[in-house]
């Protein structure tokens, strides 16, 4: 599958990515930043929560057979074409 091009959405930022690009100028780097959590959550859980999320998908895909991977994928891509 080709890789997507990452320019901006935005077509303020898009028409200023193209002008970098034709000049060769570098654009600034926008800081990533840490979503704030929400006050009324326990910030220890949100930690727990997202530390277990961001594993969660590549430790199931391991313990998955190759044929239940497929089938997985089969019904993705099924979804996906559905919705259009």
């Amino acid at each position: 599958m080709p890789k997507r091009s990452s320019k901006p959405r935005d077509v303020n930022s898009l028409a200023r990515s193209i002008v970098d690009e034709a000049t060769g100028e570098k654009a600034p780097e926008e800081p990533q930043t840490e979503p704030k959590p929400d006050p009324g959550k326990d910030p220890a859980a949100v930690a727990l929560g997202r530390r277990g999320g961001r594993k969660g998908g590549k430790a199931r895909a391991e313990k998955m057979t190759p044929e239940q991977r497929s089938e997985a994928a089969r019904r993705a891509a099924k979804a996906r074409w559905d919705s259009r």
